[in-house]
């Protein structure tokens, strides 16, 4: 080694002209310190995940079961439910959560068989029957009965021995 020197305040290594490996100017030295610094601030300030953050699972699941009991509704009036749940997510992200898991655009999931049907409408239907009955003592009765079709329960609403020949009990009947 040839000695030491100082130059603009930084002291520096000076090697003799024909060895190499050690840097002989500040400038070298400071661009690797810039550089270090760089890549050091650089790793801390680099999110983890790029992109979106992933979609919470209570709401991909609450998706799903809105395009499940909703076959008519599709991507946007889901979105549309969902904020006035207060639930915040995007309209494309409805979409992308739809399509992920394979359920179709609306329309090609709208059509309804009638099992479907029926058991969707299943609280609001009845089904009435008027019939003869005879009791122990062999008189007539006639008996109007409902049953509904959620809970199978039969409801009788009248029984009578003399319906009346023109009215609600008649459907044949002419005024």
């Amino acid at each position: 080694m040839a000695g030491k020197g100082s130059r603009d305040g930084i002291s520096v290594l000076s090697l003799n002209p024909g060895e190499r490996g050690v840097p002989n100017r500040p400038d070298t030295i400071l661009r690797w310190h810039r550089d270090l610094l760089k890549r050091r601030h650089a790793a801390t300030c680099v999110p983890k995940r790029r992109g979106r953050p992933p979609t919470v699972r209570s709401i991909r699941t609450l998706v799903l079961r809105l395009a499940s009991e909703n076959a008519s509704w599709g991507y946007r009036r889901i979105h549309g439910e969902l904020a006035a749940l207060g639930i915040k997510v995007a309209a494309s992200t409805v979409w992308e959560i739809l399509k992920e898991h394979g359920i179709p655009p609306a329309p090609e999931r709208q059509s309804t068989t009638w099992a479907d049907f029926l058991r969707s409408q299943a609280e609001a239907l009845l089904a009435c029957d008027l019939f003869e009955s005879r009791t122990l003592t062999g008189a007539r009765l006639y008996v109007f009965a409902v049953i509904e079709h959620s809970t199978r329960r039969i409801r009788i609403l009248g029984a009578t021995a003399h319906p009346p020949r023109t009215g609600s009990f008649s459907s044949d009947a002419t005024s």
